[in-house]
């Protein structure tokens, strides 16, 4: 069975904790084997003219490299990611932990842990506080 059901329910996941204000971050982790790209960190930022656009940052062994991208075109960047070095993508909300895992076998599952953030991220809050 192929990972990517399971994978569009995770990202189903992220969106609403953005649209719920709960949003901190989401990192993707675990590569596999010894690769250049190390992990893959994201935030909302928020542009002038107050459009919330996501920071894809991409961290190899030397250098860092920020995109910024709608949230629709961020899910297929990510997913590009997956099985391909990594294994795991968390999501972390002020509600709980969302972890989705590749096993050995490449079929994908969700856990749920409690959180380790226990506010949002600060664009999330500004956000809330501008009613957008």
């Amino acid at each position: 069975m192929s990972y990517e059901p399971i994978f569009v329910l995770f990202w189903e996941r992220v969106k609403q904790s953005i649209s719920a204000k709960t949003f901190a971050k989401l990192t993707l982790a675990k590569t596999i084997g010894d690769t250049e790209l190390k992990n893959i960190y994201v935030r909302p930022v928020l542009l002038e003219n107050d459009l919330m656009k996501m920071s894809v940052i991409a961290r190899y062994k030397t250098e860092e490299v920020e995109s910024f991208h709608s949230l629709d075109d961020t899910y297929p960047i990510l997913a590009s990611y997956m099985n391909n070095p990594f294994l795991s993508a968390l999501l972390f909300t002020s509600e709980q932990d969302v972890v989705f895992k590749l096993n050995k076998k490449r079929a994908g599952s969700i856990t749920e842990q409690a959180p380790t953030f226990l506010n949002p991220s600060d664009v999330i809050l500004e956000m809330k506080a501008k009613g957008i």
